[in-house]
């Protein structure tokens, strides 16, 4: 895809992108694809998806108790069991507030690891990584942002979520939808959002402004991007996601890069 050279003028020393049509086929690769990117956020999403696969295997159930008194497994994936952002301070009750959490994302691995008697990084590894093909992702720290891979391994993360094969289709069709409507919150970067709307371990675009995607992706459009300078969209309305990955940190060149890209990318879709 011609759009995807638009790459090659970001401010940034090594940048790979790919997109990725509905039926899992790949549209078009730019860049390295065997460069591994450290993917900061943009972990949340393979750490949620391997939270579900523990969840259609028996291990853990999703509205069981996990974090803070009265939160759940749902309430620690949507950002809504009321932890802060970068530590485990309780600051609203389960269900009340988005507050974005790096820390619910340590207590979910920490309740899988528990639930299922196995360290997280291994368990991801042998749900989603090893299954899917991603030989060279890996989760390096925390599981909310220590994941490493390739755009060649996320290409094949995109496909899953557009057409699953470890999880059921009605599972993924769940982590899309929006988890506890109505509330307000921040995206990082990107200031209060209202309503702040997010599924199961992804964010759901709506009608949030700014925003990282472009003006074009529908309302329907769900993923996540890191503070490494990456990003995963997956639009059900253009029937394609789209994988960038940067080695420069999320910033004032992203703002201005990323959503004129994501609208350039739409637009080739379209024309077929």
């Amino acid at each position: 895809m011609e759009s995807l050279r638009v790459i090659e003028s970001w401010p940034v020393p090594h940048a790979a992108a790919a997109v990725v049509r509905a039926d899992g086929s790949v549209a078009g690769v730019h860049g390295p694809a065997g460069h591994r990117f450290p993917l900061a956020s943009v972990t949340k999403p393979l750490t949620a998806y391997a939270v579900l696969v523990a969840v259609e295997e028996g291990g853990i159930e999703l509205d069981e108790p996990a974090g803070p008194e009265g939160a759940t497994v749902r309430h620690l994936l949507a950002h809504t069991a009321g932890y802060a952002f970068d530590h485990e301070r309780v600051m609203a009750r389960p269900g009340q507030r988005r507050i974005y959490s790096n820390a619910g994302f340590e207590v979910l691995a920490r309740h899988v690891e528990q639930a299922c008697a196995i360290p997280f990084g291994v368990y991801l590894n042998e749900a989603v990584f090893r299954p899917l093909g991603m030989a060279d992702s890996s989760l390096d720290g925390s599981p909310a942002a220590g994941g490493v891979s390739t755009i060649a391994d996320l290409a094949k993360f995109a496909a899953e979520l557009m057409a699953p094969k470890l999880l059921a289709p009605e599972t993924v069709a769940e982590a899309a939808t929006v988890q506890f409507p109505g509330l307000d919150g921040v995206v990082p970067g990107y200031g209060l959002q209202r309503p702040n709307n997010w599924g199961l371990g992804v964010e759901i675009r709506g009608t949030k402004s700014p925003h990282w995607t472009g003006a074009t992706n529908s309302p329907a459009t769900f993923g996540h991007f890191g503070q490494a300078g990456t990003f995963l969209w997956v639009d059900p309305e253009a029937r394609a996601a789209t994988v960038a990955l940067a080695d420069r940190d999320f910033g004032p060149w992203a703002i201005e890069a990323w959503p004129p890209f994501n609208d350039a990318i739409v637009a080739e879709l379209a024309r077929g």
